[in-house]
């Protein structure tokens, strides 16, 4: 269980990273076209009197937003798009939110270790140092073989 959640917040961290990134190269792209065009107009006073960069990079955003153009629709032939489709699927679709007959048997070696840790700590039978995920891990492998 530990391993699960670690993976998944290593491959949540990932996918985060990826989303806030994309848009952060983009706005830094459009800070230094702008800023760029701010420091030639300031230059050769050009800018508007009182205008200040904060109002000047967002009318530079919008004047680049709508001039850019709309980006293209890939396009993908029916056979790869069915493929696309069937790979989303999940192999077993549990629509009643149970867990699977395996992850019942993982609670219970988890709930059953859980009590067996408490004991053994209570009793002062665990190495110096222990902690829980690695008794957890050792416990988990004598309950599975």
């Amino acid at each position: 269980m530990e391993r699960f959640k670690f993976i998944a917040t290593i491959g949540t961290a990932t996918l985060a990273t990826f989303v806030v990134a994309v848009p952060a190269v983009a706005a830094e792209n459009a800070m230094q076209a702008c800023g760029a065009k701010y420091q030639a107009a300031k230059k050769t006073n050009q800018l508007p009197a009182g205008q200040t960069w904060n109002q000047y990079l967002a009318q530079c955003r919008a004047g680049m937003k709508s001039a850019a153009p709309a980006p293209a629709a890939p396009k993908s032939t029916p056979a790869v798009a069915s493929k696309a489709a069937a790979a989303a699927k999940p192999a077993v679709a549990r629509s009643n939110g149970q867990p699977s007959p395996a992850q019942k048997a993982m609670y219970d070696r988890e709930r059953q270790c859980g009590k067996m840790w408490q004991a053994d700590k209570a009793a002062h039978k665990t190495s110096a140092g222990e902690t829980w995920p690695q008794y957890w891990s050792a416990c988990n492998k004598r309950l599975k073989t």
